[in-house]
């Protein structure tokens, strides 16, 4: 995966989220965007997914705009924020058919196969026929990364998945992210989860006050350089 994000400035209102920040990363798997609430994490996540615009600048992922080709960028891309955004009214199965046969159109038999597949993939098979409010929180979690994997994306965006489930749920969703790395899909990932993302991502972006204040491989995790990610990571 190649990124290359030329002075974007991202403001709301009068208060600058994102400060002219310039990047370029080749020839990797999976991005993890770290730092403390607030520092810009989600917005540039949105940014980069193409969700949002910045005031200024340009971006690309693997050579293409989210921007100016927007509709070739999202049909490479699956997106999972940290609440499901199920719809209530559907069950598991048919929030997934949803996508796959009423937009993509893709034929019913072609429908059912593939939903099966993800339903097992992520073990939730037993919950496709209920609807999310009967489900439990990571459940409901998994499907969303489910209805997300569903058009076969190359690049997954995950925006903090777990932050509003208990330890437990969380355990349950982050192992069905590891389990997608096999695919060979890319990752770019939000969360506060420092453990795990230290293992499944192999580049790391960290953030403070909207400035990208370090960036670099996973070595850059043992040996940090500024006093800014040495305190955050005696925290995280």
């Amino acid at each position: 995966m190649k990124i290359k994000i030329d002075s974007i400035t991202k403001v709301y209102g009068k208060t600058t989220i994102l400060d002219n920040i310039s990047l370029d990363i080749d020839n990797i798997n999976s991005l993890g965007i770290i730092g403390e609430s607030g520092c810009g994490k989600s917005t540039l996540l949105r940014l980069l997914s193409g969700i949002e615009e910045p005031e200024e600048g340009e971006i690309l992922i693997n050579d293409i705009s989210p921007i100016v080709k927007k509709k070739e960028f999202q049909s490479k891309i699956g997106v999972v924020f940290q609440k499901h955004n199920l719809f209530p009214h559907l069950s598991v199965y048919n929030n997934i058919a949803l996508i796959l046969h009423k937009i993509k159109k893709i034929d019913k038999l072609e429908t059912d196969k593939k939903i099966n597949a993800l339903l097992k993939q992520l073990r939730i098979s037993n919950e496709a026929n209920k609807k999310p409010s009967e489900i439990s929180g990571g459940q409901a979690q998994r499907a969303s990364i489910a209805r997300a994997l569903s058009t076969n994306p190359s690049l997954i965006f995950l925006d903090e998945p777990t932050a509003a489930l208990d330890p437990l749920m969380t355990q349950e969703v982050l192992k069905a992210i590891t389990s997608l790395k096999k695919d060979g899909r890319h990752f770019i990932f939000v969360t506060h989860e420092m453990h795990f993302l230290k293992d499944f991502a192999d580049y790391f972006i960290f953030l403070k006050q909207g400035k990208v204040i370090e960036q670099g491989d996973r070595a850059l995790l043992n040996n940090p350089q500024s006093a800014e990610l040495k305190e955050f990571l005696k925290i995280y």
